[in-house]
């Protein structure tokens, strides 16, 4: 199986679409902008990633994007802003600007991923466009 994301870059985020389309499913992604892959301030390169569900301390449950080059510990998990993440992934239902700061944010993620999480196989493949 295999899902897609499809990025915008923007100078102060990412954002993105993200498709599984075997369940017809779509929802939003929100990452930071692209820095070089620089470890905790940039998302990562377009590619193909292998990924695994696991139980995170930090997050709970959420998905782990092995095999990206020069980095570690990459994850889809929960969360709503920009300043929650650290090079990881952040699924939502749409895009707001929940605190005003002029930066897209995504809505309702803690039920995105259990959705999403749901949907997926413990082993699957992200592309990155």
């Amino acid at each position: 199986m295999r899902i897609t994301i499809q990025r915008i870059h923007q100078p102060d985020c990412t954002v993105g679409m993200l498709t599984l389309d075997e369940h017809h499913f779509r929802c939003f992604t929100l990452e930071l902008p692209y820095r070089d892959n620089a470890k905790n301030v940039s998302c990562i390169p377009p590619g193909l990633y292998p990924c695994t569900k696991v139980v995170s301390p930090k997050f709970g449950n959420c998905i782990a994007v092995n095999n990206v080059c020069g980095r570690s510990l990459i994850r889809i998990h929960k969360g709503n802003y920009t300043r929650q993440i650290e090079g990881c992934i952040l699924p939502g239902q749409s895009l707001a600007d929940i605190d005003g700061d002029g930066i897209p944010d995504v809505t309702s993620s803690a039920k995105t991923v259990e959705k999403l999480l749901s949907l997926l196989p413990e082993e699957f493949t992200l592309q990155v466009i």
